[in-house]
């Protein structure tokens, strides 16, 4: 059996990024869900808050290549925002776009993210695990992680790695 994967300890968070409050963007993508009834995007919210970060911006839009470009796109030209997160459209049905729209939008891929990420949904789901595209691009400077839709995926994508690592991520962009 696999040992979980160590949290890095009170001492060692420095090596994280501290405690500093970081702006968000979170964009929701579905073509079953409305902003009011949005439980994924929602749980990314109150989890971020809850970490003390700042959600400047929240919208939900159907998994389009255009509308997913067309919300991220003036959310990172602003100064206060500093991470952007997507939730939803990254599986591999002809409906998820989040990915393609990221990729299309001319950032950089950044490897490590997505392989971490599904070698922690394995661990819940299984080999299902695979067929997520969970990924990490950096774009205008900024990252933006991109995390399936399902309630269980946020709160592993938000709890066990971008929280940890994401003030560390912000502060190297900014170097």
């Amino acid at each position: 059996m696999t040992e979980p994967a160590a949290t890095p300890t009170p001492s060692s968070r420095h090596h994280l990024g501290g405690t500093r409050s970081l702006g968000f963007a979170v964009l929701s993508v579905s073509d079953t869900h409305t902003e009011d009834d949005d439980p994924s995007g929602h749980l990314a919210r109150d989890l971020l808050s809850r970490a003390g970060h700042k959600v400047l911006h929240y919208h939900l839009v159907a998994n389009s290549v255009a509308d997913v470009r067309d919300a991220l796109e003036p959310w990172l030209a602003e100064i206060p925002v500093e991470v952007g997160l997507t939730v939803g459209g990254t599986g591999v049905s002809s409906r998820d776009l989040t990915v393609n729209a990221l990729e299309v939008m001319g950032g950089r891929k950044l490897e490590g993210f997505g392989e971490l990420y599904r070698s922690l949904s394995f661990q819940e789901v299984g080999p299902l695990a695979l067929i997520s595209r969970a990924a990490l691009f950096l774009l205008r400077g900024k990252p933006v992680f991109a995390l399936p839709g399902s309630e269980r995926a946020v709160r592993t994508g938000i709890e066990k790695l971008i929280v940890p690592a994401a003030i560390h991520l912000v502060e190297e962009l900014e170097r």
